[in-house]
């Protein structure tokens, strides 16, 4: 179809000029030499007129005048307004994100929250949709023959905090099998940050731990004597893989067993996430075992975490023993890794820098590195408050008669954050709290050791809620998966959306609940996932770990080969 063209003027079509008589075009006496028509002189306006019009038809013409044009008319307009009516202060858009908001916004909430008694507490209701008992059941087999001929050791060094070094652990087992070799215990690095100097036997039941591998893995304490004296019993000689991150098992196949062959030893250090999260099932089915079976807490840990769970589930004998676990990550690195600013000023920022240079020397001050505290905060980056944790929970229906265990370390400038949540929650409790100075005073001094205690009392509350990223919520994840019939019980808030509410100083509380709830109710629907390609068994143990029941309520697994074997 061609463009609609609009007509000219008169009645005839372009290509039909209008006739002249044919006497007077042969007439001679109407033949006369035609003058020259001179065109009328212009006015300098419509030679400027005329000129801006010309630029403005060319291609890039509208760069050049549109910008001339504003110039000239914000000159006209400032010369004819008087400076007295120009307003003495300009008020600057609030950039979101960008300033800790949250304690106006709780100075706003806070009366209207202590007289609402509107709805029941929601501990008491709060799986009552969304959870299914008895859907999955675990289902990890263990190998029923004997083991063939060891193809030599692997020495692994396991680095991070305690939940790192778990996967390290479990992936190691892992590999050990695949490789038909013996894992010797694994070595617990010394880092800069935890500072924990504890051994495998002083987080983990070590006896448990060889017996229940015994039929899949070799596991030897030590390294033997005739194989160090090869190496001047000096382990800096033993040949030391640096593997990259999430390498496949494939490549401890194609590259590691030739050297494990020819030396009969290697060492893999540093090992944490050094093995991808897809792997055959019969490598999935280690991992499982390792973490879900193998591994348990020493005696002692084990001990202390049991108590201070009955502890909890007296004390909140009022809610059928059910209480709420969280896990606060407010303390001083990690708000200084976050590079979030909050509300304490000068003092703060001091704190921060220090906290930066001791962990992480250098690292934010590269030239060119540029922070911007607001766009952290809306991209959910930032660590809770504890006092947004207390608006977040009792927006979400908790009320202030609920016990809530808090796991963390040592909150940064604790006497000023604390205070807001111990008002909303004054039932809080902690391992301190708990616990009398006797029964923590061999735990002290090793943060490993007490993270194992704050992994134990949040693995078997009502609800965890995680407020922060890490190996410490994607381990509790899976194991409360594999507890709880495949349903993670937990509330895992959406901090980008929190981040915009807490922005908002001037909500109203009916308005804030309601978004709360929304939040609650998105998290928990999906407490019940199953494990995708690149999704983690230590997250998402179903279904390598766990199977669905059947009518009777069994569980049942299928055989998987590993080496040869069927297991």
């Amino acid at each position: 179809m061609k463009p609609y063209q609009f007509p000219t003027s008169g009645s005839c079509s372009p290509r039909s000029p209008p006739a002249s008589p044919r006497h007077r075009s042969r007439s001679p006496r109407y033949r006369r030499t035609a003058k020259p028509v001179r065109p009328a002189s212009k006015s300098l306006a419509q030679r400027i007129g005329w000129f801006l019009l010309s630029l403005l038809l060319k291609r890039q013409g509208v760069f050049v005048v549109v910008p001339l044009i504003y110039i000239a008319v914000m000159l006209f307009y400032m010369g004819t307004v008087p400076y007295d009516i120009v307003p003495a202060v300009v008020k600057l858009r609030h950039t979101p994100g960008l300033v800790y908001r949250s304690p106006k916004l709780y100075a706003k909430l806070r009366s209207d929250m202590d007289s609402d008694n509107s709805s029941v507490d929601a501990i008491s209701t709060i799986w009552k949709n969304s959870y299914k008992n008895s859907e999955w059941r675990p289902c990890i087999k263990k190998s029923s023959g004997g083991l063939p001929e060891s193809n030599g050791y692997i020495y692994v060094e396991a680095n991070g905090g305690l939940n790192q070094q778990r996967t390290s652990i479990c992936n190691a087992v892992a590999v050990a099998g695949y490789l038909n070799a013996t894992l010797i215990i694994p070595y617990f690095h010394f880092h800069s940050i935890w500072r924990d100097s504890s051994k495998f036997s002083d987080i983990y039941d070590e006896e448990l731990f060889v017996k229940t591998l015994e039929r899949d893995v070799r596991i030897a304490k030590t390294i033997p004597g005739n194989i160090m004296e090869r190496f001047d019993y000096n382990l800096s000689n033993v040949y030391n893989f640096r593997i990259h991150a999430w390498s496949s098992i494939n490549y401890y196949k194609d590259t590691v067993l030739a050297k494990l062959l020819e030396e009969k030893i290697v060492r893999l250090s540093p090992f944490a996430n050094r093995l991808s999260t897809d792997a055959p099932p019969a490598v999935q089915r280690l991992r499982c075992l390792a973490n879900y079976q193998a591994l348990r807490f020493s005696d002692p840990i084990s001990a202390l975490g049991k108590l201070l769970v009955e502890r909890m589930k007296k004390y909140s004998a009022k809610n059928g023993g059910k209480y709420i676990s969280v896990h606060l990550r407010f303390e001083e690195d990690m708000v200084a890794f976050s590079c979030c600013v909050y509300d304490g000023g000068e003092q703060e920022k001091v704190d921060m820098d220090a906290a930066r240079e001791r962990g992480w020397k250098g690292k934010f001050t590269k030239p060119g590195r540029i922070i911007n505290p607001g766009a952290i905060r809306l991209n959910g980056s930032c660590p809770l408050t504890p006092l947004e944790l207390g608006l977040m929970l009792r927006g979400m229906g908790f009320g202030k008669s609920t016990f809530v265990y808090l796991a963390s370390g040592k909150i940064y400038n604790s006497e000023k954050y604390m205070a807001p949540l111990l008002e909303m929650f004054p039932l809080l409790q902690t391992k301190e709290t708990l616990a009398s100075a006797e029964e923590l005073a061999p735990f002290e001094n090793y943060s490993s050791r007490m993270a194992a205690i704050d992994y134990t009392v949040c693995l078997h509350s009502e609800v965890f809620v995680p407020t922060q990223g890490g190996n410490f919520l994607q381990l509790l994840l899976g194991h409360r998966r594999y507890l709880y019939g495949g349903h993670s019980r937990t509330i895992r808030p959406d901090k980008r959306k929190l981040a915009l509410v807490f922005d908002n100083p001037n909500i109203g509380w009916k308005n804030f609940k309601k978004q709360m709830v929304n939040i609650r109710g998105y998290t928990v629907s999906k407490g019940l996932q199953l494990k995708r390609p690149k999704d983690s068994i230590y997250s998402f143990p179903c279904p390598d770990c766990m199977c669905k029941a059947d009518k009777s309520g069994d569980a049942r697994s299928p055989p998987v080969t590993l080496g040869g074997r069927t297991r």
